[in-house]
């Protein structure tokens, strides 16, 4: 229980549930899917709810039945019900920062913006937060204030609706028209659908950025927090895999990335591959600079990808680790590859092929 994180839960409840039903065909509020993801992270031992009670009676019970401790603010004359209860949870929630050291992990449950310097106060005091908001509701601005957010909407054991068929003017049936063909893809999956191409271009530069920062071995664990630290909405699961080690045998499998057994059971070394790909790739970029350059010229940068690519139409530098198309060649020059400067002239980088 030592290395447990101990979390503290605060429910904007008015923003949730208002938001839920307002973008989830009234449907309400539930509590369940958030204390399962919660479970995952660590042991709550805070558990509060802000709100006029008076307008959420039937909700009372299923917040009561998950141990969630129910914070009034009443409803007054000449005062704003919402403003009161979002000074009175950021008031406690520091408070408690203060007071409860032992408290690792703060999870804020709203999508109001006005919550982000709360956010960055308790980041400031060596907290970690993590937001939960309906993705329709949530400010822009809140996410990535955050280590990390979770939208109610993609959480397990929500059920969201399918979206409204729009209704059109009924028209008469015309006996030569030819039937509609069954699209392919509704808009609904195309939206759900992630690349798992360009995350996996994503995870490469992560690894490469933190082999060079730190010099050292990249474990799953540590590469998972720098991805969120990237973008706190992240998850695996937006991409089909279950866990994020899952999504590393997926990618190991197709050669993007290398695994190692690493210092704890489950959490295995990252690495890139060391040859393979990347030999390969310098190898053809000197090829194509060698067909390019006539009688010992030059082949100006600009526009030599594209002529790489008609040789290797997968090619991407990026899968290779690489920031930039100039930060690969400056790799293949340093490996030999070819030869790399500046001309002023030219107002451009030139390559050659590198002389035996």
């Amino acid at each position: 229980m030592d290395h447990e994180d101990r979390i503290a839960l605060f429910l904007d409840y008015e923003n949730l549930a208002l938001g839920v039903r307002d973008h989830h065909g009234g449907r309400p509020f539930d509590f369940r899917p958030i204390a399962d993801a919660l479970a995952e992270r660590g042991r709550v031992v805070v558990r509060r709810a802000y709100a006029d009670w008076s307008y959420f009676d039937e909700d009372r019970r299923m917040l009561t039945r998950s141990h969630v401790e129910l914070i009034e603010i009443p409803q007054r004359m000449g005062a704003s019900r919402k403003n009161a209860a979002d000074i009175k949870m950021a008031v406690d929630a520091v408070e408690l920062a203060f007071e409860r050291g032992y408290i690792s992990t703060f999870v804020i449950c709203t999508g109001d913006s006005d919550f982000t310097p709360l956010v960055h106060k308790l980041r400031e005091l060596n907290k970690r937060v993590i937001g939960v908001g309906v993705e329709k509701s949530t400010s822009a601005l809140l996410p990535p204030a955050c280590d990390e957010f979770l939208y109610y909407d993609r959480l397990e054991g929500v059920d969201v609706p399918p979206p409204a068929a729009r209704r059109s003017r009924p028209t008469r049936p015309s006996p030569v028209e030819p039937a509609p063909e069954p699209a392919v893809e509704t808009a609904a999956e195309e939206e759900s659908a992630r690349d798992v191409d360009t995350l996996a271009v994503q995870l490469v530069q992560t690894v490469a950025g933190m082999q060079g920062s730190s010099g050292g071995d990249v474990t799953a664990s540590a590469l998972k927090r720098a991805l969120l630290r990237k973008d706190p909405t992240f998850s695996e699961s937006d991409y089909g895999f279950r866990t994020f080690g899952e999504l590393l045998r997926h990618l190991a499998a197709h050669n993007v990335v290398e695994l190692a057994a690493g210092p704890a059971k489950g959490d295995p070394e990252v690495s890139l591959p060391e040859q393979g790909d990347r030999e390969v790739a310098f190898g053809l970029l000197r090829s194509v600079v060698v067909d390019l350059a006539a009688d010992g010229g030059a082949v100006a940068l600009s526009g030599l990808k594209d002529q790489l690519r008609r040789a290797w139409p997968d090619f991407s530098e990026k899968k290779l680790g690489y920031r930039s198309f100039l930060q690969f060649c400056k790799a293949a020059a340093t490996d030999g590859a070819v030869e790399l400067r500046w001309s002023p002239e030219d107002g451009d980088y030139l390559l050659t092929p590198k002389t035996p």
